[in-house]
Formats: C-alpha cells, sequence, structure tokens
C-alpha cells in the first residue's frame, strides 16, 4: 500500500491538455492504481470516512387485520 506523506506547501500547475498522466497510468499493474486511488481518498476525506456512513436499520411492521 501506498504510504506517503503530503506535501500541502508544493503547488505544481500543469496544462492539462499536455500532461502524460495517460501513459504513466497505463504502464502501471491494475493494484498499483487502486492503490493509488486509495491514497488520493484517504488525502481528501481522511481514513476513517468509511466507518462514519449511515448505519442500516431494519425495522419489520406488523399488518392490522381488518
Amino acid at each position: 500500500m501506498i504510504e506517503e506523506k503530503i506535501q500541502r506547501d508544493v503547488i505544481e500547475v500543469v496544462d492539462l491538455h499536455e500532461a502524460d498522466d495517460l501513459n504513466y497510468w497505463l504502464d502501471r499493474s491494475p493494484i498499483e492504481r487502486i492503490e493509488a486511488i486509495e491514497f488520493m481518498r484517504k488525502a481528501m476525506f481522511g481514513h476513517d470516512r468509511v466507518s462514519e456512513r449511515l448505519q442500516r436499520v431494519l425495522t419489520i411492521a406488523e399488518l392490522k387485520e381488518h
């Protein structure tokens, strides 16, 4: 798993039309791609974001007979 520190004081501006990211990511394995996505998710939302989801609750309603 990718465990890196984010340098929040570094800003890089690139022209998206000239960026060569496609070839870089096509050369990576599927596992490396998923690890990179997970790293970016943690960077944006924190490590515990998944556990903060809504809790699933099942309620059983009894029907009244007429």
